[in-house]
């Protein structure tokens, strides 16, 4: 059947669409970063309200720390808090904020104790778009000093900017493991269905999409893919715009297993042929589970494919014991994987 609509008018109603999504994730942003320089304020008045501020400063610290992870989660520990304090003393005007940037950048920022230098990775991470990766080199390569100590400036500068920007946003840079869901309030001991995961995760999408990192916009909920035979529904859909791309996740109760990859590489072809746009990257396919079976991953395609993962999500954040425990397993999962090569 003939198409009724250009691919002109269709890109042209898809980039609006984008662009919205973009402003929405840019409001955010900002709003975090002043409500982040707007709490280091209100703790500097607080300590200096203090009788005895040194003493003072530490405690109102701990517990607002202890108040603020209750109610909130994760995010507000002392060393965040001792940030957002540094944050509002490093940029004492709070209108000369960049909402371009992220906390992430702040916080790289923040590091750089020479004030011009901080100004100039602070303004040249806004002109040149860099990342936060891109930052961080940047600075660890001590670029402005560089800059500053040559005789021809103008070509090492030019030199350091070709280099950020082949700093090109990649998808495991976006993918995390594990994701933290305990704002989802769900039992740990997983006895629910992963209708009753999805559904906490649509009414706390905010919380979620926070989670997921930069750049994500919400986009379906069990969407439609059909085919001549069959209809498969995906749980969640995203784009990212930053690598310009859908996001497509699976929901799963329990361990990893190959059916369950087999079943995304699945969706992710699909998806690539029947919804991918014109200018749009290839499709990322995200399996959300409570264990990854590391046998299952290392002998599955996800060891090679570079648009699929798979990622374990926690109900709560771990304790230090069993952080310790996943870094042993991890340690020793990469000793068998070098010793295999």
């Amino acid at each position: 059947m003939k198409e009724i609509i250009s691919s002109n008018f269709y890109n042209d109603v898809k980039n609006i669409i984008i662009n919205a999504r973009n402003k929405v994730y840019h409001y955010a942003n900002s709003t975090m970063i002043y409500a982040y320089w707007d709490i280091g304020e209100r703790i500097i008045i607080e300590e200096q309200g203090g009788k005895e501020r040194a003493d003072y400063g530490k405690k109102i610290l701990h517990e607002l720390s202890l108040k603020l992870t209750e109610d909130f989660g994760s995010g507000y520990d002392e060393r965040n808090l001792r940030r957002m304090r540094q944050f509002y003393q490093t940029f004492p005007i709070r209108d000369a904020l960049r909402p371009e940037l992220t906390w992430t950048h702040y916080r790289s920022l923040l590091m750089v104790e020479n004030e011009k230098a901080r100004q100039y990775y602070l303004k040249e991470s806004v002109e040149q778009n860099w990342g936060t990766r891109a930052l961080d080199r940047q600075i660890s390569s001590l670029t402005y000093e560089r800059i500053l100590s040559s005789q021809n400036k103008m070509e090492v500068k030019k030199h350091e900017d070709d280099i950020a920007r082949q700093d090109v946003l990649m998808p495991q840079d976006i993918i995390k493991d594990p994701y933290v869901l305990e704002f989802l309030d769900l039992p740990a001991n997983t006895g629910f269905y992963e209708k009753d995961l999805e559904k906490a995760l649509i009414d706390n999408l905010q919380k979620f999409i926070l989670e997921l990192g930069r750049g994500f916009a919400f986009i379906a909920r069990q969407q439609r893919i059909s085919t001549e035979t069959s209809n498969f529904f995906i749980d969640l859909t995203f784009y990212n715009y930053l690598l310009k791309c859908f996001v497509i996740i699976d929901l799963k109760i329990g361990k990893l297993t190959h059916q369950d990859i087999g079943q995304m590489d699945m969706y992710v072809r699909m998806f690539d042929d029947l919804k991918r746009g014109e200018g749009d990257n290839p499709t990322i396919g995200l399996i959300l589970c409570t264990e990854k079976d590391e046998t299952v991953v290392r002998y599955s395609i996800l060891a090679e494919n570079r648009h699929m993962f798979a990622s374990k999500y926690k109900l709560y954040l771990p304790t230090e014991e069993e952080l310790i425990k996943e870094l042993e397993a991890e340690r020793r999962q990469i000793e068998m994987m070098q010793k295999d090569k």
